[in-house]
């Protein structure tokens, strides 16, 4: 399998986050993992990237946390997304929607000969 460049387009970082909280409520490492997984090891965040943005992200109350005990036994803080942040979800949804279809239309143009 060919590697994907490591770097995000900017704000793609934010809809990650935003539609995995969107599915549970989890802590910094299993977002981190379910990311992971579900993008068959194709996406990765580096914690020095997604912890600021998780704080940037409650700071704009799109998302909340309180401290829980995780499957392992340890303190951790648990992330979910507010209703302003599932609505900032969707928003970041037609957006990237309406890129990804600018970008189909331009790879798309007939090569001249």
């Amino acid at each position: 399998m060919e590697k994907m460049p490591k770097e995000l387009l900017q704000g793609t970082l934010d809809l990650l986050i935003l539609k995995t909280l969107s599915t549970a409520q989890l802590h910094g490492w299993d977002i981190s993992k379910r990311i992971a997984l579900v993008s068959n090891d194709r996406l990765s965040l580096k914690q020095g990237s997604l912890y600021p943005a998780l704080h940037r992200l409650e700071g704009r109350g799109w998302i909340e946390a309180e401290w829980g005990v995780s499957e392992a036994g340890r303190s951790a803080k648990f992330y979910r997304i507010t209703s302003a942040g599932r609505q900032q979800l969707e928003t970041e949804k037609a957006h990237w929607a309406s890129f990804a279809a600018a970008m189909t239309s331009v790879l798309s143009m007939e090569e001249s000969a």
